[in-house]
C-alpha cells in the first residue's frame, strides 16, 4: 500500500521559511520520480517542484531562487525548503510519485496547508 504523509506547513510571515517534509512508504523509492504540486483555492493544482530517482531538479518560475527540492533514498523522505514566502504561495502543497522507473504513476498525498500572511 502506497503511503504519503506531508508534514511541516503552517501559519508564516512574508519573507519567511518553511520547510516540507514527505515520507513515503510501500514504493521502491530509489526508482522513484517525486514532486510537491500545489493548489490555491479557486486555481488549478500546479507543479511547484519534481526530482528525478537521479536527483535531477526542475522548478516553477515562480519559486526559482526560493524553493530547494531534496530526497533521502535512505529515510525514504522528500523536502521541500521554501524560503522568501510570499501571500501567493499560500496553498495546499502535496506530495506526489510522479513515476516509478518509466511508469506513469498517481500517487498522492493529503497534503499540508500552507498559509503566508502577516
Amino acid at each position: 500500500q502506497v503511503q504519503l504523509a506531508e508534514s511541516g506547513g503552517g501559519l508564516v510571515q512574508p519573507g519567511g521559511s518553511l520547510r516540507l517534509s514527505c515520507a513515503a512508504s510501500g514504493i521502491p523509492f530509489s526508482m522513484s520520480a517525486m514532486g510537491w504540486y500545489r493548489q490555491a483555492p479557486g486555481k488549478q493544482r500546479e507543479l511547484v517542484a519534481g526530482i528525478t530517482s537521479t536527483g535531477i531538479t526542475n522548478y516553477a518560475e515562480s519559486v526559482k531562487g526560493r524553493f530547494t527540492i531534496s530526497r533521502d533514498n535512505v529515510k525514504h523522505m522528500v523536502y521541500l525548503q521554501m524560503n522568501s514566502l510570499k501571500p501567493e504561495d499560500t496553498a495546499a502543497y502535496y506530495c506526489k510519485v510522479d513515476r516509478l522507473g518509466a511508469i506513469t504513476v498517481p500517487y498522492w498525498g493529503q497534503g499540508t496547508q500552507v498559509t503566508v500572511s502577516s
